[in-house]
């Protein structure tokens, strides 16, 4: 049954935008206190964490200053799957008001699959530009990611970028990308006659996106601002099936919800373009000290 709850309702013209463009900032879903207990929280679970004792460590194992060798995401890695072991991120993720909007979005009941909260301190690289239902493979139909800020982002400390309309083209074919700018090594060149734009975030924003919206960031140029962002990814109830290392979905109650488990990726490049992929990441992993590999 189709979810009517108006508890953040998103206008008309807002949702034609999100459907012409693939992507909507929803200006203030979060309050500064909000935000604030978050932002203090992740830094705190950052600090625990490094205590070789911490209970965190099977969950989140960040780096000492002199184990990173200069790196700031060994120090500050994105923490992948929070609300697996952290109840503020489960309820952050379970959010109603983010549930409202995304059902507007998406037409229907939704599923929450993934949380992520990234630090990116000064200095940190960027994320090259993606497709996240590549990763997902969620179907039929695709993922949303709900992209909340806890400071604010622009163009100095590493903010979004989106192609608007990227997401009619479907999921395309990534080849590598440049590992001096990006920590991730899957890139996506922009279809002809579209262009990247950035999205500048107040804390407290959240940019909802189509799981087929390409999009990514710049690294963070400043000398002292972080951009930490809790990112969360969602599906509509319709679904029958995604990459099984994206479960337990769960409902907005907090129930655990059982679809297909899919094996890997959505692959939808020819066998010598993903080969040729595949050995260029391989050739950079293999270039790599000893432990390095991908953050």
């Amino acid at each position: 049954m189709t979810h009517q709850s108006t508890d953040f309702p998103i206008s008309p013209e807002q949702l034609a935008d999100f459907e012409r463009d693939g992507f909507l900032a929803v200006r203030g879903v979060f309050s500064p206190e909000e935000v604030q207990t978050l932002r203090e929280h992740f830094m705190e679970i950052q600090r625990e964490a490094l205590d070789q004792t911490s209970p965190l460590r099977p969950f989140y194992e960040p780096k000492t200053a002199e184990e990173a060798g200069g790196d700031v995401l060994k120090q500050f890695p994105r923490v992948m799957h929070p609300h697996r072991f952290d109840d503020l991120s489960k309820k952050t993720m379970l959010d109603a008001r983010v549930q409202s909007i995304l059902a507007q979005l998406f037409g229907e009941d939704v599923l929450a699959a993934q949380s992520m909260f990234y630090f990116k301190p000064a200095g940190a690289k960027g994320q090259a530009l993606h497709q996240d239902n590549f990763y997902l493979n969620v179907r039929p139909g695709t993922c949303m990611a709900a992209w909340t800020a806890i400071d604010a982002a622009d163009a100095e400390n590493g903010g979004m970028f989106v192609v608007p309309g990227s997401h009619k083209h479907g999921v395309l074919c990534p080849t590598m990308a440049d590992m001096k700018e990006s920590f991730t090594t899957e890139k996506v060149e922009i279809p002809e006659g579209l262009q990247a734009v950035q999205v500048p975030l107040e804390a407290g924003d959240v940019l909802f996106f189509n799981g087929a919206c390409i999009h990514g960031s710049t690294p963070n140029s400043t000398s002292n601002r972080f951009r930490r962002a809790f990112i969360c990814h969602y599906v509509p109830a319709s679904t029958t099936g995604m990459n099984e290392h994206y479960y337990p979905l769960h409902d907005f109650a907090g129930n655990v919800i059982e679809r297909e488990r899919i094996s890997g990726v959505l692959n939808t490049c020819g066998a010598e373009d993903w080969e040729t992929f595949e050995k260029q990441r391989e050739a950079w992993l293999q270039n790599q000290p000893a432990g390095a590999g991908i953050h």
